[in-house]
């Protein structure tokens, strides 16, 4: 590895690079214990890990890190209603989110209750209909339907009507969820929530996954203590990571402490393909075998996630939890083929705001947020349209569709950059009647309005966004983490890497730069993607660009040339052979 600089005032991705810096004697100090490796202690010492840390950090075990039940206020409260109903044989229903993190906390409990010899209801809403979370009415259908209790995963702590409904009809409701609270809990039999603001869990940075990953412990806690379990024993939930540890990537929850040993260790389990639902969808989409996070987060993710985008909201908490392989594959294939319908419909949609965004700048060059809107676009993939946006044009974007048979009002999705809480701002607009509700947090948030209030809101949005010239000119910041000479660009080096992941939220992939390459070859592949050669001192590596047809980084490419590259390294395996890739994320003119 190189240390020499690569400062870049001016990318073709419009950005500017800079060398993270480390602090030499930190170095020094790691390289012992990382196997002598100067790389890997540059890449560890912005941690501010110490010697002793460095294992636990290397290898972080559910020994190790695993949260006590009993921290989080409420859990054992939980736990002991629940395995009442276990044990009495009552009719309990989950009532989840439609993404991943509630489909995964639902087969957690599914696979929970079966061990008991026991079935769970499922209810999912449905986004269009029915919208985020328990309604009143679905909470009256539940009871009518003859349910004895209710435990909400991935959602519940902020349906303050809903609970109070339930109150009246008489459904005890347990809570499980994970997202912010800014009130006080509502009415409820239980409300396990480690953002809640009287829990001293220390533990707001699980998924939903993982807090209910964990109630299955409390609830194996509770069946010792009592002296009670199944014919076959109790539950081994070790065979269960696989799910805690895809709901914790899928929801983008930041890996440190126990979310690290979920996912480390859940990896494992998620290679063996023990799970029905996961090995079918592996195989329908054609990887086979789930061995990294980019599997899970980026292939099996979006196809768990389709069912609630533009299909059937019950899908992928089916699939997750069913043990027949006929019913798996039946499932998959439609989760698939639900997956690229919403890949057609978010590629038509993201066409159409890339061309609004870019009017808005050209109109406006010091504009503080993007605020694109169509009749027609879909609810389901507005949020990742807005993903899109703000990685493409580094600033806040927010996508807006309506239109018959999409819900009665309006829907807003929001992705910000790092400095500028969209979630604030949404909730200030909400406050000023500016929409009908909304709210989120600091990089996302969502929101309802009529059409006709999308005037007012692009107005106040620019006004409140003006003050966050600083932080935008920040979010257009690319931090190398070191040089690599491409005779480095090797599987020893990826290999080598890999050791201090997994990467992924709060713990991301390091980013290297390629000083002075030239390329020698491009050849587009797929609808928008761009395959490199590139050479340098007689080294040559292949190099992947992401969707960058179009766009000024892939414009510039095409043109090869001399240029200094960032990104990360990647492995490829064909036909028995690995080999070293470049994911290319920018580039500059060299």
């Amino acid at each position: 590895m190189t240390t020499s600089s690569l400062s870049v005032p001016s990318s073709f991705g419009g950005r500017y690079w800079t060398l993270r810096e480390a602090d030499e004697a930190a170095v020094r100090a790691l390289t012992p214990h990382l196997g002598g490796s100067d790389l890997l202690a540059r890449l560890l010492a912005p941690k501010g890990l110490e010697g002793a840390q460095v294992e636990t950090f290397l290898n972080p075990t559910l020994r190790a890190l695993f949260p006590d039940p009993a921290s989080f206020q409420d859990m054992m409260k939980a736990a002991e209603l629940t395995l009442d109903a276990i044990v009495a044989g009552k009719k309990v229903t989950v009532f989840a989110d439609y993404d991943v993190d509630g489909g995964t906390s639902s087969a957690i409990l599914a696979r929970y209750f079966r061990a008991w010899g026991r079935d769970i209801g499922l209810y999912v809403p449905d986004r269009l209909t029915e919208g985020y979370g328990p309604s009143p009415a679905a909470f009256r259908h539940l009871k009518e339907q003859g349910a004895d209790l209710v435990i909400t995963v991935d959602c519940g702590a902020a349906a303050t009507d809903a609970l109070a409904e339930a109150v009246n009809i008489d459904l005890p409701v347990i809570v499980i969820d994970h997202h912010l609270m800014s009130k006080e809990p509502p009415a409820c039999a239980a409300l396990v929530n480690p953002n809640r603001a009287d829990d001293t869990s220390g533990q707001g940075h699980l998924a939903a996954a993982g807090v209910v990953y964990v109630f299955a412990a409390a609830l194996n806690k509770l069946a010792r203590e009592r002296g009670i379990a199944p014919d076959g024993g109790l539950p081994d939930i070790l065979h269960w990571l696989d799910l805690c540890a895809l709901g914790t990537l899928c929801d983008m929850s930041p890996l440190h402490g126990a979310n690290r040993a979920f996912v480390k260790q859940g990896l494992k389990i998620l290679e063996r393909g023990q799970n029905p639902g996961l090995r079918a969808l592996a195989d329908i989409a054609g990887i086979g075998k789930i061995e990294s996070v980019y599997h899970a987060t980026f292939v099996l993710g979006p196809r768990l996630n389709a069912g609630g985008r533009v299909g059937d909201p019950w899908l992928a908490a089916k699939l997750l939890a069913t043990d027949d392989r006929a019913e798996a594959i039946a499932l998959a294939e439609r989760l698939h083929a639900h997956n690229d319908e919403r890949k057609a419909v978010e590629s038509a949609i993201l066409e159409q705001a890339t061309a609004e965004a870019q009017k808005q700048i050209e109109a406006n060059p010091d504009i503080g947020v993007l605020i694109a809107a169509g009749e027609g676009w879909h609810p389901g993939v507005i949020g990742i349209v807005a993903g899109r946006l703000k990685d493409r044009f580094h600033l806040p974007s927010i996508v807006i569709g309506w239109g018959q048979g999409l819900g009665p009002v309006a829907k807003g999705s929001a992705r910000s950059v790092h400095g500028v809480n969209i979630g604030d701002a949404i909730s200030a607009a909400a406050k000023a009647g500016v929409v009908i509700s909304g709210g989120g947090h600091a990089m996302a948030g969502g929101l309802s309005l009529e059409p006709d209030q999308l005037p007012a809101l692009r107005s106040w949005m620019q006004d409140h966004m003006a003050e966050f010239k600083t932080e935008r000119a920040a979010a257009k910041e690319l931090v190398v983490d070191a040089v690599l000479s491409l005779t480095q660009v090797t599987t020893e080096t990826f290999d080598t890497i890999q050791t201090i992941g997994p990467f992924g939220q709060g713990a991301p992939e390091p980013i290297f730069g390629l000083a002075d390459v030239e390329i020698t070859h491009t050849r587009p592949i797929g609808e928008n993607h761009l395959k490199l050669t590139i050479e340098n001192a007689g080294a040559r590596v292949d190099a992947l660009v992401w969707r960058c047809m179009g766009t000024p980084l892939g414009d510039a490419l095409l043109q090869r040339g001399r240029v200094h590259l960032a990104g990360r390294l990647k492995d490829n395996e064909w036909n028995g052979r690995r080999t070293a890739q470049f994911e290319v994320i920018d580039a500059a003119a060299a």
